[in-house]
């Protein structure tokens, strides 16, 4: 995911490794390089300021640039500031002790989205006892419903269809009546993919999480949109304040700058990678 980001990166640095005296035009010279390489990632402008303003005050308040090994000690900080933006941990989604949880899938139209929601479900079936409940409230698309309904009956995952229902309040409530009913442990709400431009769409989402208010509000997006990924993180945050982020279609993509954009700008962690297109591709990040 981060190959050609990785390689550019070992190049960059090389070029101070050894060195017993490191200038501050070294430096800023190596800053604009690692500056470079993050925007051929398609890493978003504004995380790419902040990244280099944060490494450079870093090294030049703590007058590294005096010290007897400036080269690994920039090394260093640029390590901590990747490991700042990506987190340190692999975190997983929160699930309550007792009672019921409930997940919130949200994303643009194309993302991938509804099969995320089944590779969820099938990763949590492995991984836990819990019963599990597939919900889909996209009334836009019927076809999304039957897709998550195909996805449930090969998992072995109950799906409830909302028969008759046309609103996404209704189906949302309905929801939660029916796992109340019948002791369902965790519930994973699937919504229609929008776009992030129709204040309408953007309005139901909020509307369903007030209703459902979930425990985690998970953000899918497809790491192939570059730069795009920062203002589409931005949208979702402002709406509903998402909580976790799952990057699909990372077989793809060799750049990384859509992790390191989301991640920053949602101010949420990635929980999982989408690596193909197979129920069972989903990964732990």
């Amino acid at each position: 995911m981060f190959s050609t980001l990785n390689e550019k990166f070992e190049k960059i640095i090389s070029s101070v490794k050894g060195k017993a005296i490191v200038t501050e035009d070294d430096l800023d010279l190596t800053l604009r390089e690692i500056r470079i390489a993050l925007l051929e990632a398609d890493v978003a402008l504004l995380v790419v300021k902040d990244f280099i303003n944060n490494i450079k005050s870093n090294i030049l308040g703590q007058e590294v640039l005096k010290s007897i090994k400036p080269d690994q000690m920039i090394i260093k900080f640029v390590h901590a500031e990747l490991v700042k933006i990506l987190g340190s941990d692999n975190e997983s989604l929160k699930i309550n002790n007792t009672g019921l949880t409930k997940f919130l899938f949200c994303g643009l139209q194309g993302s991938g989205k509804t099969t995320t929601v089944a590779k969820v479900a099938n990763y949590l079936k492995k991984h836990s006892r819990k019963k599990i409940l597939l919900v889909s409230a996209d009334i836009y698309r019927p076809a999304a419903q039957e897709q998550l309904q195909i996805l449930s009956k090969q998992i072995g995952i109950d799906y409830l269809l909302p028969e008759n229902l046309t609103t996404v309040e209704s189906i949302t409530k309905k929801s939660l009546e029916y796992v109340s009913q019948n002791l369902y442990d965790l519930l994973l709400f699937d919504t229609a993919g929008r776009q992030t431009v129709n204040s309408q769409m953007m309005d139901e989402l909020k509307l369903i999480a007030n209703v459902l208010e979930p425990q985690e509000k998970i953000l899918v997006a497809d790491s192939l949109t570059g730069q795009d990924a920062a203002n589409i993180a931005k949208n979702f945050r402002d709406a509903i304040n998402v909580t976790s982020i799952i990057l699909t279609r990372v077989d793809g993509d060799g750049k990384g700058g859509a992790a390191l954009s989301v991640k920053s700008i949602a101010g949420a962690p990635i929980k999982f990678i989408g690596t193909g297109e197979k129920i069972d591709q989903l990964e732990a990040f």
